[in-house]
């Protein structure tokens, strides 16, 4: 090993390189070996050989579930190296994928506009340098320490939308990601920017949230969907019946259907409750519709 390069991740996995210099391989099969992840590379070895990829060429990370063509694993990490796309599963993937991005994003400065919405409204908020890091104990949270003093934390979880976008910031053109999710209850967004390769690199973390909080199929009547609407907007839960003009008792039929679908999430026995960020979602985009 090279001076100041320090093993990090030592263990037995699988992996298999599924895109070549941008061509798809067919006749994809899981290779077992021993898989090494250091502060510098990441090393595959098999009893045949050793592939290594210097961790500064990383452009993407994200984790992903089984599926039917690679159902051999329960699940695993995607690696995009330049034109190489790599798919590597461990014993331990979740550790695997945490000190990975860990590795690539600790203590990176980026741009940061926060709020840049809040409960739904374009605030005057000027962009600022801020120092990114990964929650030491919550390893699905984002800190990110802005230069004015103000600090934000992000959690994975409790992201309901992404959008990624190209936009001229401080005269140059830059990478953008648009994140969605929660302060003290109130959905906000939180705009973030930076080289391109480390957006992408925080865009396949934060990605993952909204990946799990998707709005998909979900079909809301319309008084369900005027209930959420006036959550996201900041309405209190006891002040939805009046706002909305429904009876109580209907408001509150509404939202046992919610929490049972696992839009809201109930803070006190009945009638307080706050949106998850699948409802934030759905309110979002209702908004947006009207």
């Amino acid at each position: 090993m090279s001076d100041g390069e320090r093993v990090l991740i030592d263990t037995k996995g699988k992996f298999v390189q599924v895109i070549s210099d941008g061509n798809k391989r067919n006749n994809i099969e899981w290779t077992a070996g021993r898989v090494l992840l250091s502060n510098k590379r990441l090393v595959l070895a098999t009893n045949q050989g050793k592939r290594t990829i210097p961790l500064a060429k990383l452009t993407s990370v994200t984790a992903s579930q089984m599926n039917q063509a690679l159902a051999q694993v329960d699940s695993y990490v995607k690696l995009q190296a330049g034109r190489d796309v790599t798919l590597v599963s461990t014993q331990a993937t979740d550790e695997f994928e945490d000190t990975l991005y860990r590795t690539l994003l600790d203590q990176i400065v980026v741009l940061v506009k926060h709020p840049a919405v809040e409960g739904g409204v374009v605030q005057d908020t000027g962009w600022e340098k801020a120092r990114l890091k990964l929650d030491d104990e919550h390893e699905d949270t984002v800190n990110l320490a802005i230069a004015s003093g103000t600090f934000v934390e992000l959690d994975v979880d409790d992201v309901g939308t992404v959008e990624a976008k190209e936009k001229e910031i401080r005269g140059t053109e830059r990478s953008l990601l648009e994140i969605e999710h929660t302060i003290d209850g109130t959905s906000v967004e939180t705009h973030l920017s930076g080289g391109r390769r480390h957006v992408s690199l925080i865009e396949g973390l934060v990605r993952q949230g909204e990946q799990r909080n998707a709005a998909d199929d979900v079909d809301l009547s319309p008084e369900e969907t005027q209930v959420l609407m006036a959550l996201y907007t900041g309405i209190s839960p006891f002040e939805i019946p009046d706002f909305v003009g429904m009876d109580t008792e209907d408001v509150e039929d509404a939202y046992d259907r919610l929490i049972e679908a696992d839009i809201l999430e109930p803070v006190r026995t009945r009638r307080e409750v706050q949106l998850e960020a699948r409802g934030r979602s759905i309110a979002g985009d209702a908004i947006a519709d009207q």
